[in-house]
């Protein structure tokens, strides 16, 4: 497996919008994320040169306007993110980081529903 660019909490956050509104300007995620942020219109420019750097996002200009999609896969990312944190933080055994959270929060019914119906799909 290729590995992924490292993505700060930050560049993470713009990541979340272009992959789910790709294509989209500047413009737009700035828009985006002033709304729910304290971050500057500079900033979010910045974050974006920054994912474009690390290969993460591409870019074309459209007129004015530079116009963002991704060049990695949202679900690949968030998959290699979730084995390095098991592996880091759990040794890579899967139900002491279950139990670990159990300790913190009940599941709720539909919940358990849930990670049953995951783990009857997913049987060896």
């Amino acid at each position: 497996m290729n590995s992924l660019p490292q993505i700060s909490e930050a560049e993470y956050e713009v990541m979340k919008i272009v992959w789910r509104e790709a294509p989209i300007s500047t413009n737009a995620v700035t828009e985006i994320l002033t709304q729910k942020t304290s971050w500057s219109p500079k900033t979010i420019q910045t974050l974006l040169k920054r994912l474009v750097n690390k290969k993460a996002l591409t870019y074309e200009k459209q007129g004015r306007v530079f116009v963002y999609t991704p060049l990695i896969e949202e679900k690949s990312y968030v998959r290699q993110q979730s084995r390095s944190f098991l592996k880091r933080y759990f040794d890579g055994d899967m139900s002491r980081m279950l139990s670990a959270c159990l300790d913190e929060e009940a599941l709720s019914q539909s919940e358990i529903d849930s990670l049953r119906a995951i783990l009857t799909s997913h049987k060896k």
